[in-house]
């Protein structure tokens, strides 16, 4: 039976990516009420932050609502921006102002210091107050420049491993969801959800 999903996000690059990712897996999702306001994001951890735009969203819609919230860390910034990559040059940034802002940051870093992460935790809350949270990692380095006219935020800096030297930016969709902290978060929630069912007798 197709489960009816709110998504959480009201960046439509995310929704974009979630509903790519998430096709032809049992959901009937739903774009976020335009109407809605936003939900301030005060945790500490990304977990935090998803569970409470979940939470919110949820509470709102009476369906299940789905969220997450990704952080960059880079090793050299002691793992900065983290909880915070959305709003690193400010808290109205745009992508390319925090791309400035981090590679600013970085001027000091070594070569051999650029190493980064990016990490994207899941959290599906339903109706009756379960919920079922999943994340993902992908391991790369920051590069010295922008590079790449698609994805967004700061997949023009970022190149993953196994991208071939590739920025995300520099990626189809299709390359970038195999590989991606976003990909492997949403292919690991869908694991726990197909696991979760009842085999029928």
């Amino acid at each position: 039976m197709t489960e009816r999903v709110v998504l959480a996000t009201a960046n439509p690059d995310k929704a974009r990516e979630i509903e790519a990712a998430l096709a032809d897996q049992g959901f009937d999702l739903i774009p976020r009420p335009v109407d809605l306001p936003d939900v301030d994001e005060t945790g500490d951890t990304l977990l935090a932050n998803a569970r409470l735009k979940a939470l919110a969203l949820g509470a709102a819609t009476g369906l299940a609502a789905l969220a997450d919230d990704t952080g960059l860390e880079v090793d050299a910034l002691g793992g900065a921006p983290g909880v915070f990559s959305a709003r690193y040059a400010g808290p109205d940034a745009t992508y390319a102002a925090n791309v400035a802002h981090l590679l600013g940051a970085m001027e000091s870093a070594r070569r051999n210091a650029r190493t980064a992460r990016f990490r994207t935790v899941v959290v599906l809350v339903r109706p009756d107050g379960s919920e079922v949270v999943a994340d993902g990692v992908v391991e790369g380095v920051i590069a010295d420049s922008p590079r790449g006219s698609g994805g967004f935020g700061y997949d023009p800096v970022f190149v993953p491993a196994g991208s071939g030297g590739r920025t995300f930016a520099e990626m189809s969709m299709t390359e970038k969801q195999q590989i991606s902290h976003r990909g492997r978060a949403l292919r690991a929630l869908s694991r726990q959800l197909r696991e979760a069912v009842p085999p029928e007798s």
